[in-house]
C-alpha cells in the first residue's frame, strides 16, 4: 500500500479515515478539495486540476482523498489500492452537518451551514455515483487491493488491525 485513493460520498468521513491512515503508513495525503476549490469559493480550471493531479500520481506514494468522479478512473489506474467508504446516507447526511462550522485542513473556507444544493447530491450519491463507481472497481478488481467499508467501525477496526501491525 503505497498509492492509495479514498473514495465515498461527502460526509462519509472520507478525510477523517485518510488523516488516520496517513499517521499510521507515514504516506502523503492529498486532497482533492484543496486542489480543486480556492479560499473565495472559485473553482480552478480543470487544466490546472488535472496538471496538479498528475503531478501527484506521478509520486511513488500517496493517500488521495477526493472523489471527483470524472477523475476516478485516471486514480483508479495509477493506484494500487482502494478505500471505498460506502456507508448508509443518513451517516452520510449526519457527517456533513457535524462538520458545518468547523476549520478543516482539507477544506479552504468554513461551511456556514450546509448547502441545500450540497445535501442533495449527497441524498442522490448512492443512486447515481455509487453504481459508476462499483462499475469502476468492478473493472479493475483483479489488478488493485480494493477494500469496502460499510461502517465507519469496519474503518476503525482495519486502521487498528493496521496500526499493530506497522506498530
Amino acid at each position: 500500500m503505497q498509492k492509495i485513493i479514498v473514495i465515498g460520498s461527502p460526509g462519509a468521513g472520507k478525510s477523517t479515515f485518510s488523516r488516520k491512515l496517513r499517521d499510521v503508513l507515514h504516506l502523503p495525503l492529498f486532497y482533492l478539495d484543496m486542489i480543486y476549490h480556492r479560499p473565495d469559493r472559485t473553482t480552478v480550471p480543470r487544466e490546472e486540476f488535472d496538471k496538479k493531479l498528475s503531478e501527484i500520481l506521478a509520486k511513488d506514494k500517496y493517500i488521495i482523498d477526493g472523489n471527483y468522479q470524472r477523475t476516478l478512473e485516471v486514480r483508479l489506474r495509477e493506484c494500487d489500492t482502494v478505500f471505498l467508504l460506502d456507508f448508509p446516507l443518513e451517516v452520510c447526511l449526519d457527517g456533513a452537518l457535524a462538520r458545518v462550522g468547523k476549520k478543516r485542513e482539507e477544506m479552504p473556507w468554513v461551511e456556514e451551514e450546509l448547502d441545500p444544493e450540497f445535501k442533495k447530491w449527497i441524498e442522490d450519491f448512492p443512486h447515481i455515483k455509487l453504481p459508476k463507481i462499483y462499475e469502476l472497481l468492478e473493472k479493475y478488481k483483479h489488478e488493485k487491493n480494493i477494500i469496502i467499508f460499510k461502517s465507519r467501525k469496519e474503518a476503525d477496526e482495519y486502521l487498528k488491525t493496521i496500526e499493530k501491525s506497522n506498530g
